[in-house]
């Protein structure tokens, strides 16, 4: 039986072995092989406090649930997520919190196939406040060079679409680096390491962008 992780436990996870349980625990989802805990034994060790161990910046689609697809319990990661997982001011406060302040070793910012704020982006979507949110991918399109046709950038071209995905991961490591010098100061310290990854709908298997 699984505990929830404590400060001592926590403590002796490195950011390189936070990454490692994050991989271990898709293997196992994706076995549909789930770890032995009692969920509600876990809420009651984490009362007292939570001491996670990640945190994963995601999409909101309802597919992409980081609890399910690494297969973790009460307590042991932080989990933000926005459609198109991009940051903002308030996500990466959210994110110096769960690092500088409760403890998290790494940052996993996970893109995934199919995505729909993706496609909104790739169309040029405009529907409300949605259109703010889309903008701050619009980047990602632009940077992906190929297909020069513009018949083929949008989002009936899924291989386009998983590209401009994945570029969109890379551009919000970016963003999170130059626009957090208390996250980036820890990355370089070695006290958290900063990773995307791409999760693909179809399979159930996270893919770590190095």
């Amino acid at each position: 039986m699984i505990n929830a992780h404590t400060k001592e436990s926590q403590s002796l996870i490195s950011p390189e072995g936070a990454v490692t349980l994050l991989k271990e625990g898709n293997a196992r989802f994706r076995k549909n092989n789930k770890a032995d805990r009692d969920l509600m034994v876990q809420v009651a060790q984490t009362t007292g406090g939570q001491y996670p161990f990640a945190t994963i910046l995601s999409c909101i689609d309802s597919r992409v649930s980081s609890e399910l697809i690494f297969d973790q319990g009460i307590g042991d990661i932080f989990s933000a997520r926005v459609a198109g997982n991009i940051v903002n001011e308030d996500l990466l406060g959210s994110m110096e919190f769960a690092c500088k302040l409760a403890g998290t070793r790494v940052i996993v910012v996970l893109g995934h196939t199919s995505c729909g704020a993706v496609k909104g982006a790739c169309d040029d979507a405009k529907l409300g406040n949605l259109t703010a949110l889309v903008s701050k991918i619009k980047p990602a399109v632009t940077a992906v060079t190929q297909p020069e046709d513009p018949k083929l950038r949008n989002s009936k071209n899924l291989e386009f679409v998983d590209r401009v995905a994945e570029m969109n991961v890379n551009l919000t490591l970016e963003d999170i680096r130059k626009k957090s010098p208390v996250l980036k100061e820890m990355e370089d310290n070695g006290e958290i390491q900063i990773r995307g990854a791409m999760y693909d709908i179809n399979t159930g298997e996270v893919t770590f962008m190095d």
